[in-house]
């Protein structure tokens, strides 16, 4: 059985060595003519089961699932680094037809790290971001940006919770200053607020009150004033030959 399976196998690949797995398919080792190494199981000549392989000249890994000749199921993929010839995981979990596909963790040069759900190779449905300067995100993700509902904690303390679109905040949210005990809650348009409301919170019995601490809002109606600024607003982005404001 393992003889057919290697006359099957390209002309240009040389088996290097044989076993026998727990599963129905052969496992050996081939080269292909670029010198790519690969240790696995295989189904109609092609890569399928699992098995690992190994780049010729970036030297880089895939170890995992296989299915008719690209990974697809679980599987780590790393690189080796340049100067201590030790390898470092780049990504960690699933794969659909040789792209990033379903829940993983990719690990980028800068330190940063992305930790949730992937479609195609692209960032998509829910996943963590952490960043090298210590900010981290953690909510929606469309076409490898952020977008929708999120919560973004900045490494100062302060934080941004709320609508976000192409990776800018978009829509209604509150961005909480920690340190001054503030919030702003509003209305944003591509990373910046448009109009909104600016209030004290967790400052009932402050042991250094703010520096210019805001009066109390004598409004009959603070949230309709707040309704009645947006739908404004949104009118005026509305209309035909509204002007930019400058």
């Amino acid at each position: 059985m393992l003889s057919n399976e290697s006359e099957k196998a390209e002309s240009a690949s040389v088996v290097e060595s044989e076993s026998q797995t727990c599963g129905p398919q052969p496992r050996y080792t081939t080269f292909s003519a670029n010198g790519t190494k690969y240790t696995g199981e295989w189904q109609e000549n092609k890569k399928h089961g699992k098995g690992t392989q190994i780049w010729k000249h970036s030297h880089a890994v895939y170890d995992g699932e296989w299915k008719c000749g690209k990974p697809d199921g679980f599987g780590t993929y790393s690189v080796q680094l340049p100067k201590t010839n030790a390898y470092k995981k780049k990504y960690c979990g699933e794969w659909k037809n040789g792209m990033k596909h379903g829940f993983g963790t990719l690990f980028y040069k800068t330190s940063d790290k992305y930790e949730g759900q992937w479609r195609e190779n692209q960032r998509n449905g829910a996943g963590m971001m952490h960043y090298a300067n210590g900010d981290i995100y953690e909510g929606e993700w469309m076409n490898d940006k952020i977008h929708g509902q999120g919560t973004l904690r900045l490494a100062n303390g302060d934080w941004y919770e709320g609508s976000w679109k192409d990776g800018k905040k978009n829509g209604n949210g509150k961005f909480y200053y920690s340190a001054k005990g503030q919030l702003y809650d509003g209305f944003w348009v591509d990373g910046a607020p448009k109009f909104g409301t600016l209030s004290d919170f967790g400052k009932d019995e402050p042991p250094t009150p703010p520096e210019y601490r805001i009066p109390t809002l004598q409004l009959v109606d603070m949230q309709m004033v707040l309704e009645d600024a947006r739908s404004a607003f949104k009118k005026k982005c509305q209309e035909p030959h509204a002007h930019s404001a400058t």
